[in-house]
């Protein structure tokens, strides 16, 4: 943040407009901007406005965040007006405003969104939006559930067609898609391409917001929203947390919004993939020491619609003191590596949760070593599965896995 007196918050006031230009915006927002001595925002917003907005104009750098605080400390004794697509504080530039600055006042527009809504007669409640805007595309594929709609924010004319692209790769061809361009604005319009085609339409208008209804293709495998997905779900070698143990596994984790996990030997990913799929704001970092694995777990993230996973490829713990420190730790492989237990112990803040999973009996040592050092939960996950016996069918037994969950606090900090 600025330091205070650099830029006085109350000289800072963001704009909201939409495609309809200046004859959309309140006369409130009118005056701000005629009174305004600087005027900041991209190209197509300045050229919205009239001559009798006399204001220096300056359009945003590239990249904006970084240059922020330096272009709002060089205005910051005169007054500013900073215009912004739409809503400013739903994925716009008052946000950054807002941790830069302070508080700033903000006239809003009506949303893309919100006018998309309008259009499709869609309770906006009932609608999740993903931005596609400086975003892979991947990440819309954590949102896509039979009969769910979504609005996607889109970063160009190529956005509409690269999402159709995805629908089809990710069993979801029959969805129906709407592309709504220029929202509110004279040259509105609505398209409706065919997700199960090769749409390749890239003359649209580079201001549009795709809608899709969501519809599974006959056969392709169902994600739920909960951690338990499919093995089938995953590439791996053998190296996975099968789905009952894993869902087990989220479950002491409870992943929050905005925490981050340390997934210890990562295999194929399917604990911080799935730790990430609870919200999107929770985030992963997973270590695999196989550089091949480290690779397929890339893949399997992309795949399940959660292409920011971190994936460290090296050894814990020496790669361990590099990372950023976790809400919550799980370690599914390597137990028995000198150190690794202890350091991820330590690195733990008060309040954060480790959990290890393990089939070994010399790592099951380690682990109720720990219980009895540091307490929590030590338990014995066993899964079996009805298989044909001769004519009958009977129960086959997996690996058991013994479980230790504890949550540090005060008391923990140490040895008991």
């Amino acid at each position: 943040m600025i330091p205070a007196g650099s830029v006085p918050s109350a000289a800072v006031i963001v704009v909201g407009i939409g495609a309809d230009g200046w004859d959309g915006i309140p006369e409130v927002s009118r005056t701000a901007l005629r009174e305004a001595e600087v005027l900041l925002g991209g190209l197509r917003q300045l050229d919205l406005l009239p001559t009798e907005c006399a204001g220096k104009r300056i359009t945003w750098p590239s990249p904006l965040r970084p240059a922020l605080p330096g272009l709002l400390a060089e205005h910051a004794t005169r007054r500013i007006a900073v215009l912004a697509s739409g809503d400013p504080m739903f994925y716009g530039i008052g946000r950054a405003l807002t941790e830069v600055v302070g508080a700033v006042r903000v006239l809003p527009h009506p949303s893309s969104v919100s006018y998309a809504c309008a259009r499709l007669g869609w309770p906006l409640e009932d609608v999740e939006v993903v931005t596609l805007v400086g975003r892979p595309t991947a990440r819309l594929a954590a949102s896509l559930h039979e009969g769910g709609r979504i609005l996607v924010l889109s970063a160009d004319a190529a956005t509409p067609g690269e999402v159709a692209a995805l629908l089809r790769d990710r069993g979801f061809g029959p969805s129906r898609m709407r592309v709504l361009e220029q929202l509110g604005g004279a040259r509105e319009r609505t398209t409706a391409p065919n997700a199960a085609d090769d749409w390749r339409e890239e003359s649209g208008d580079p201001l549009n917001i795709v809608a899709i209804e969501c519809r599974r293709a006959p056969g392709a495998l169902r994600l739920g929203a909960v951690p338990g997905l499919p093995d089938e779900a995953y590439e791996h070698d053998g190296q996975l947390t099968k789905r009952h143990i894993r869902a087990a596994t989220l479950g002491v984790l409870a992943p929050a919004p905005g925490e981050l996990l340390w997934d210890i030997g990562g295999g194929s990913g399917s604990i911080a993939i799935e730790w990430m799929r609870a919200h999107p704001s929770c985030r992963a970092v997973t270590v695999e020491r196989d550089p091949v694995r480290a690779e397929r777990i890339s893949h399997n993230a992309d795949q399940l619609g959660v292409p920011t996973l971190h994936v460290v490829t090296g050894p814990a713990p020496a790669v361990l003191a590099a990372l950023p420190p976790p809400a919550a730790v799980f370690i599914g492989g390597g137990l028995t590596a000198p150190g690794l237990l202890d350091a991820c112990w330590a690195a733990l803040p008060v309040g954060g949760r480790l959990v290890a999973n393990t089939v070994t009996l010399e790592s099951e040592a380690l682990l109720t070593d720990a219980y009895r050092r540091f307490g929590g939960e030590l338990v014995k996950l066993a899964v079996a599965h009805a298989v044909p016996v001769g004519g009958f069918t009977g129960w086959r037994q997996a690996m058991p896995v013994t479980q230790w969950a504890v949550q540090k606090t005060l008391s923990t900090g140490a040895d008991r």
